[in-house]
């Protein structure tokens, strides 16, 4: 039953939300960070944040982003087919937020972050040497969003399937990826909140047999 006390904040979203900040961010998160770098035909690198990322099919592995807005990360996965999927841990944080800033195509936030490119194993896109864990990835899908009238949205899903797989030594306890001792950080809703992941918030629950 409803609490008369407590009533519900009701909104269609096409006719606004009626709070400080728009509450969708905050309700679908903390949310996977998508730290993606890319190259262009002309190998030109980037890298980029992305808070719409996660992972879409375990056979074989798929993981995809959403960009709102045509930006360098599509047009250089088009381009190429390829991307990398870099893990944001806490120590990473800052120089990851330095990939958001708006500068122009023929800048690297490589350099403007202080971040080494590596090369990858099989894909020609470089991954994040300071980041812990890296997915080399094939794209397998470009979709444009469209609303539910069927009206185009300015927004595009980049799927792909990830063909290598890249963790660092320390990350593994007895063979088994530890999540909790990895320092994650996920993106939460606002203009700046950010989220970590620690052992205190581990719990565990089996499925049903």
């Amino acid at each position: 039953m409803p609490d008369p006390m407590n009533p519900i904040h009701f909104y269609e979203p096409r006719n606004g939300h009626r709070l400080p900040h728009d509450p969708f961010n905050a309700i679908v998160g903390p949310r996977p960070i998508g730290w993606i770098s890319s190259r262009s035909a002309a190998g030109q690198l980037n890298l980029a944040p992305y808070s719409f990322f996660n992972a879409f099919n375990y056979t074989p592995p798929i993981v995809g982003f959403a960009s709102i807005g045509y930006k360098d990360t599509v047009r250089n996965i088009e381009q190429t087919g390829e991307f990398a999927w870099n893990l944001v841990t806490r120590p990473l944080a800052e120089a990851m937020n330095q990939t958001c800033a708006p500068v122009p195509p023929g800048v690297s936030e490589f350099e403007l972050a202080g971040l080494t490119p590596l090369a990858s194993r099989i894909i020609a896109v470089p991954r994040v040497a300071e980041s812990p864990v890296s997915f080399e990835c094939r794209c397998t899908q470009v979709v444009q969003l469209q609303a539910a009238g069927g009206a185009l949205v300015p927004t595009w899903l980049v799927l792909g399937e990830v063909v290598g797989v890249h963790i660092a030594g320390s990350m593994l306890e007895d063979g088994v990826y530890d999540t909790a001792n990895a320092g994650h950080i996920l993106r939460g809703g606002g203009a700046a909140d950010y989220f970590s992941i620690e052992p205190a918030q581990l719990f565990r629950m089996f499925r049903p047999r």
